[in-house]
């Protein structure tokens, strides 16, 4: 499906806060021109009428685990980058727990390695931080590398960055952005223990938000700001979940000057504490789905934005691996194919607009994280490009799940609106649940 020129007809065109009729003209891995109406002026183009269908820029995902390498029978960046453009994401940057860990140049460089092969969605990876490789940290290419990750919670066994020394010193000595998942480690093994004491390793999945407490994500974030704002790090805050973590941050400058910003993702605006009966574990998620007051806190910080990016925290497991009591059952899901048709069934709902969407989706990514020339639909830019069909229900089914686990705690949902299309640097990669063995995607470049 490559052509030198593509033209897109008669959509109606999401970007910048406003929605218009128009047509694009793609040339050869950029947008060329935006207009009400552009007639073709070669035989050798190829022409799509969107049929009045919206177009939007490629989301960009900041946090998906594909779990390769060394954790591949989950999952790897070739089968979850494709189920990520069936998905509308035409860019990720991937988390550095994988085994082994990204915490060196040499493993960095193996990651970039494997995905200039296999992956169908645009790439980046962030670089780990540990308590013992400030070195390798200050090695990183900022225009290459996404950010630095820091766990400053137990998802990650060893990865945990637990000493206040290190920590102080990473975040005043590196230029990278800082992104960090906050949840407060002795917290966490006091209320395990309780719980253990009480139910020994089967216990009940809804207590998983008292033990993953409001109080171990509070505790956690709040210090990880502080230390930002005395080192004058620039510091970003993965996957809030709770309402009173959304009081930390602010929305009185613009995204492109604020040196503190926050996230949240698909499963804590969807589900709550209230659907673990009959999801269980397959919505165990660090930090946990907590109480509909703290989803309903979520979205007024996205909204007026306190929140500024809406990800996924895509990480899958099998289901053998979720199929365990609770100590044993590991965190995490996949929702890389599903987390675009879910925000637009909130807006279906009235709860989002079109355009914020876009904004926390795919233009505050790339503003957040100083993505070179994509996010955007503008002439000049790489056309990265998403249609939907707002009105063409389909319902998530074992044999429509395209990732490599094989489940989704979506699975039963009928969502109104449907990916139809889905360009990848002015390429046609997917449509309409078909593949087009392309080669197109690319690794990110940073602005900085």
């Amino acid at each position: 499906m490559q052509h030198k020129q593509t033209l897109i007809k008669n959509a109606k065109i999401v970007n910048e806060g406003s929605i218009f009729h128009g047509d694009i003209l793609i040339e050869g891995e950029y947008i060329k021109e935006i207009s009400e109406s552009i007639s073709a002026k070669s035989a050798d183009i190829h022409i799509f009428d969107a049929e009045g269908n919206y177009l939007l820029p490629g989301v960009i995902d900041d946090q998906v685990h594909f779990r390769e390498p060394g954790l591949t029978h989950k999952a790897n960046i070739e089968t979850e980058s494709r189920a990520a453009i069936a998905g509308g994401i035409t860019s990720f940057i991937e988390m550095p727990n994988t085994n082994p860990q990204t915490t060196t140049i040499e493993k960095l460089n193996e990651k970039f390695e494997i995905a200039s092969k296999t992956s169908s969605a645009n790439y980046s990876f962030m670089f780990g931080g540990t308590n013992d490789n400030l070195d390798e940290i200050l090695k990183v290419d900022p225009k290459e590398v996404a950010a630095l990750k820091l766990f400053l919670g137990s998802s990650t066994g060893n990865m945990l960055v637990d000493n206040p020394e290190v920590l102080e010193k990473i975040f005043s000595s590196t230029k990278l952005l800082i992104a960090v998942h906050c949840e407060d480690e002795g917290t966490i093994k006091s209320n395990l223990a309780a719980y253990k004491e009480q139910f020994g390793e089967d216990i009940p999945l809804k207590h998983h938000p008292d033990i993953r407490s409001e109080d171990a994500c509070y505790i956690s974030s709040s210090k990880a700001i502080e230390l930002a704002k005395k080192t004058g790090a620039r510091l970003h805050v993965f996957h809030l979940s709770t309402a009173k973590e959304t009081n930390l941050f602010t929305n009185k400058l613009p995204l492109k000057d604020k040196k503190i910003t926050a996230e949240v993702c698909v499963h804590h605006l969807w589900f709550t504490n209230q659907d673990y009966d009959t999801k269980g574990t397959f919505i165990k998620w660090n930090p946990a789905v907590k109480t509909q007051k703290d989803k309903d806190g979520l979205w007024k910080a996205l909204l007026d934005d306190r929140i500024d990016v809406i990800a996924t925290d895509h990480a899958p497991h099998t289901l053998e691996e979720k199929n365990n009591v609770y100590t044993k059952a590991p965190s995490g899901g996949p929702l890389v194919q599903h987390a675009l048709p879910a925000m637009l069934e909130m807006h279906h709902k009235g709860k989002i607009t079109l355009e914020k969407l876009v904004e926390k989706m795919c233009h505050n990514p790339a503003i957040l994280f100083q993505v070179e020339k994509r996010g955007y639909i503008k002439e000049g830019y790489f056309a990265d490009l998403v249609m939907v069909d707002l009105s063409s229900p389909w319902t998530v089914k074992k044999d429509n799940i395209l990732y490599k686990c094989g489940w989704s705690p979506f699975e039963g949902t009928t969502f109104k609106s449907r990916i139809t299309h889905t360009f990848v640097n002015g390429i046609l990669a997917y449509k309409n649940f078909k593949f087009y063995d392309v080669k197109a995607a690319k690794q990110l470049t940073f602005n900085r």
